[in-house]
């Protein structure tokens, strides 16, 4: 028996602060992920869902875009992937009688965990201009709504289509297709707001914007440096990974600004040694460096090689290097040289946080380590100068050889499971020239090549009244993205809004002058089309792609695909008057793809490198892997040929005084923007979210006490203050100077306007804020 939907939002003045965590997962993960799969699937679905998450016939988790290994466990799956399937899966439900008892004006009172919580959407939903209640629609007035509205509009770039990475490569390849049939490129996707830095740094640097290694290397390599990184809460099937590793005789460094349980031991659930023998440490070092410090670390790192490089007398002198590499596949490595010797080890250590020894004895561990990993996530990308930053971890890397041999390499870990898939499958609004050449090939149109709006751009366009509908495909664009007063405004600007859901969030209701809700299938149900059951596939971190096939009975029957929602939609927008296809379109059998969805692969594997004989190549368990020049062969698609040396100018905030800098992280119960529970268990928050985290010191000098409620106010440029309001002051190991909060609560205090360099990725992990205490 499922348990009820809680009925109030989070009662704050519940919260509690205990002890921090210094270990994660064993017991404590095992029991968290049974009670809340209880609550939500009763014990028979359970055990029905859990045995087949990541399994080589199951389901591929939604919950992180961490690879498998080729040989699985019965549980394959960690304590956030069960609360991420559980949340699909439940038993709760929210039907039309839900829309029917509450207006949208109270809707919008409700948290995200009380509106996540309320279960699984069952039918499409219309709130028509001027109303406050949603009220059901059949599948053909919702999309004909939807059909009408985008063919109103004067300009196809008047519409933004966004994309969540939940999306399958099937409904990614149909939706960027009917999106560039309709004349734009206009695919923000979740991407622009996470690894968008990794993918500039990356294709700039070595050619591809993806990581370069496997789990093999993860295991084979002798240095593992881990920055902006919380596998523990993120991406927790990583840590047996790194236990792997560390029994190999792997050496961790851990780099972040607040020490992470998961980083510092590991009990692994899957061994008796995890349960009850201590279970591992991970990290043999933990560096706390300042927030945005990374870059300066690196160029430290960098600086602490070529001194040893060309250091008389020293045993590694003219071995530091590796010189064969450098000359046959990199270019660029004076400038990067002069660049280091021009930045002072003053800087560094000002930068960072640090001291001149602790980079000095990282420096020596990379002097030790003939195969070295570096791995990171969003404390490396939202910030100014990321794409800077990331290029350094690369000049690095380069230093010594450490791309394209076994147990090195780049391991930019990504969140949604399949966030790298949809890119590859076109989600961009920038695609190289070949891509749209072998799309027009395919389909015999000629598809837009002006760039589209990222998600930045596409907030601004619909503030700045160039936009007039929206269409989500997944996710939870309002608190996802930064600025949220600004967003809401922008998007009430719309003529509509569209959301592709599973379950109920606020972009359901902060909402353009009309609005859609269109249901669909989770990634644990079963998908029947005309040519019966069908499989999707994703892609990993690693550029591993498998299939997925969900085994439960859908939430509703009234539930479509997003494969049959983007084909029936392409259908009424690409149709002429006399039942014809419109000219110009795509030539596409949209009724086809819709029933068979081999044949959606099929037209992947003619337009996408690495996919020929994608049918065949999925249908071996496990799937296969996508060729990666820089991993296999050490070849670079740069313009050069050659993987890039870069000479970066050292950056780092500067914080005025009696001011904090700001990031934004998830707490423990939660994925994304997806609150699973109250609780922030390694952290030690229990029934509460609106918590900061400051270094006592910094409490000191502002004479504010532990437990203080204040209102965070961020500062920028435009002089305007974004304020996030009542939140508990909670003393936290942290830098000097820095502090942390969750989001989306924060997103507010994020500027529109400050985004990083080259990419344009919001940057939530470099806020200038003040705290005021609440009178």
């Amino acid at each position: 028996m499922a348990g009820k939907a809680p009925q109030e939002n989070i009662d704050e003045q519940q919260l509690s602060v205990g002890s921090v965590q210094k270990k994660a997962v064993g017991i404590p993960g095992i029991v968290h992920a049974l009670e809340i799969s209880l609550k939500q699937m009763g014990p028979l679905r359970s055990v029905q869902t859990l045995v087949q998450i990541n399994q080589k016939d199951g389901f591929d988790c939604m919950g992180c875009a961490w690879p498998e290994s080729d040989k699985r466990h019965k549980a394959e799956f960690c304590e956030n992937g069960a609360k991420a399937v559980a949340e699909e899966a439940t038993k709760r439900r929210v039907p039309p009688s839900f829309f029917a008892e509450h207006s949208v004006s109270e809707l919008r009172t409700w948290d995200d965990f009380r509106l996540g919580q309320q279960g699984r959407l069952t039918d499409p939903m219309y709130l028509a201009e001027g109303s406050d209640h949603y009220v059901p629609v059949s599948w053909e007035r919702a999309l004909g709504i939807l059909a009408d509205e985008l063919k109103a509009l004067k300009d196809p770039n008047e519409a933004i289509f966004y994309t969540s990475g939940r999306t399958s490569n099937e409904a990614a390849f149909l939706y960027q297709l009917m999106v560039r049939g309709m004349g734009t490129n206009n695919l923000p996707d979740c991407s622009n707001m996470c690894h968008e830095s990794s993918g500039s740094a990356l294709t700039e640097t070595i050619g591809i914007g993806k990581g370069s290694v496997s789990l093999e290397d993860i295991y084979e390599s002798e240095l593992i440096l881990i920055a902006g990184q919380n596998p523990g809460t993120n991406h927790p099937r990583m840590l047996t990974a790194l236990e792997k590793a560390k029994k190999n005789g792997a050496i961790i460094v851990a780099i972040n600004p607040l020490p992470e349980a998961g980083l510092m031991r590991f009990e692994n659930p899957q061994t008796i040694r995890g349960l009850v023998g201590g279970g591992t440490a991970l990290a043999d070092d933990f560096l706390q460096i300042k927030l945005g410090g990374d870059q300066a670390l690196f160029q430290g790192l960098g600086k602490f090689l070529l001194e040893e490089q060309r250091r008389p007398g020293s045993a590694h002198a003219g071995r530091v290097f590796d010189t064969a590499f450098i000359d046959s596949h990199t270019m660029g490595l004076g400038e990067y040289l002069e660049q280091l010797e021009q930045v002072s080890w003053a800087e560094i250590v000002k930068a960072t946080g640090l001291t001149e020894a602790q980079i000095r004895t990282t420096g020596e561990r990379l002097l030790a380590s003939k195969a070295t990993v570096v791995c990171w996530a969003m404390g490396l990308t939202q910030h100014k100068h990321s794409v800077a930053m990331l290029r350094d971890i690369v000049n690095v890397l380069l230093l010594q050889g450490n791309i394209g041999k076994p147990g090195a390499g780049v391991c930019p870990v990504r969140g949604h499971s399949n966030v790298q898939g949809d890119r590859t499958m076109g989600i961009f609004e920038r695609m190289p020239e070949s891509f749209h050449d072998a799309l027009d090939a395919e389909f015999s149109f000629a598809s837009p090549r002006p760039h589209g709006f990222d998600t930045v751009a596409a907030i601004e366009a619909m503030r700045d009244g160039l936009a007039g509908v929206f269409l989500g495909m997944g996710g939870n664009f309002v608190r996802a993205t930064p600025d949220s007063d600004v967003t809401e405004a922008a998007l009430g600007r719309l003529s509509l809004t569209a959301q592709i859901s599973t379950k109920l969030n606020k972009s359901h209701l902060i909402t353009g002058r009309s609005a859609l809700i269109l249901p669909t299938l989770g990634r644990t149900e079963r998908d029947t089309q005309a040519g019966g059951d069908q499989r999707v596939t994703v892609e990993d971190s690693m550029s591993a792609v498998h299939a997925s096939r969900g085994r439960l009975a859908p939430a509703s029957d009234n539930l479509l695909s997003e494969v049959a929602i983007v084909c029936r939609l392409a259908k009424l927008l690409f149709s002429s008057d006399d039942g014809g296809t419109r000219p110009g379109a795509p030539d596409a059998d949209w009724d086809a793809m819709m029933g068979d969805y081999s044949l959606i692969r099929s037209h992947i594997a003619a337009v996408v490198p690495g996919f020929e004989d994608f049918e065949a190549k999925i249908d071996v368990p496990g799937g296969f892997i996508l060729p990666h020049g820089p991993r296999d062969s050490r070849t670079f698609t740069t313009d050069s040929g050659l993987a890039h040396f870069t000479a970066n100018e050292l950056e780092y905030p500067k914080v005025p005084e009696g001011r904090l800098l700001l990031q934004t992280l998830r707490s423990h119960d939660q994925y994304n923007t997806t609150i699973y529970g109250k609780d922030d268990r390694y952290r030690g928050i229990k029934n509460g979210r609106r918590v900061v985290f400051v270094n006592q010191k910094d409490l000191d000098s502002f004479g504010i006490a532990d437990g203080t409620m204040v209102d965070l106010v961020s500062e920028w440029k435009d002089g305007v203050d974004r304020r996030a309001p009542n939140f508990r002051v909670v003393a936290y190991s942290t830098p000097v100077g820095c502090a942390a909060a969750y989001y989306p609560e924060t997103n507010v205090l994020v500027p529109l306007d400050s985004k990083a360099d080259v990419s344009g990725t919001p940057t939530s992990k470099s806020v200038v804020i003040r705290l005021e205490p609440v009178a």
